[in-house]
């Protein structure tokens, strides 16, 4: 018969360590973090940590306190709701705009492509996402009591709806678009069709429909 082995008491310290979880390294946590990122994937993030660690210390000092402080001092503007470090943005500071003229769109990255890319000098409200009842978004959760208010103030004549092509995004232009026509104002939409350049064939059918609809008189 084979000796049974003694089996000797865990002290107090054996014991406490068994007890804690596993710890987790600060190159892991960094990892973790980087992966909030959209499109940031476990081996993405590994790549940014590791090059930021191996090559570039100073460049991850200035991101950590760019971060911390982007994170600290950005809020909403006051008056349309996009980022900003100020109570009031620099676009809806700029007497030289259009008043009379609101664009709504979805988030602050929409309202700097239209500003960038059109002869646009209206001014803007940034909805901060669209209507979703399924995720218990509603007309409060994006701002539209705001949009209330400032479209009863007399000022804007005309509201261009510049939301998504999304089913969400067609439904919160829809939405706007009768609070707009409620108070006897102009609500136009954002015309979407085939792309400059583009040929018939390679254009999906919704696209088509869409740009069929939205024809124009050749001038």
């Amino acid at each position: 018969m084979a000796e049974s082995r003694l089996k000797f008491p865990e002290t107090p310290q054996v014991q406490e360590a068994r007890a804690q979880p596993a710890r987790v390294g600060v190159i892991e946590e960094l990892i973790q973090a980087l992966r909030c990122l959209p499109g940031v994937g476990p081996k993405s993030a590994q790549r940014m940590a590791y090059h930021l660690l191996q090559r570039d210390r100073e460049g991850g000092r200035r991101l950590s306190l760019a971060i911390g402080e982007a994170v600290e001092r950005v809020g909403n503007c006051r008056r349309c709701r996009t980022l900003t470090d100020a109570e009031i943005c620099d676009v809806c500071r700029d007497d030289s705009r259009d008043p009379t003229t609101l664009c709504i769109v979805e988030t602050p990255a929409d309202m700097i492509a239209i500003d960038k890319g059109t002869g646009f000098k209206g001014l803007y409200f940034v909805l901060m996402g669209h209507l979703s009842p399924l995720d218990g978004i509603g007309p409060e959760q994006i701002g539209l009591n705001a949009l209330e208010q400032r479209l009863d103030q007399g000022e804007v004549r005309e509201v261009v709806l510049a939301t998504s092509s999304t089913v969400e995004g067609q439904a919160t232009a829809h939405y706007i678009g009768e609070m707009v026509r409620a108070r006897k104002l102009k609500a136009t939409r954002l015309a979407y069709g085939i792309p400059l350049g583009g040929e018939l064939e390679f254009v999906d059918s919704t696209t088509l429909a869409h740009a069929f609809r939205g024809r124009t008189e050749l001038e």
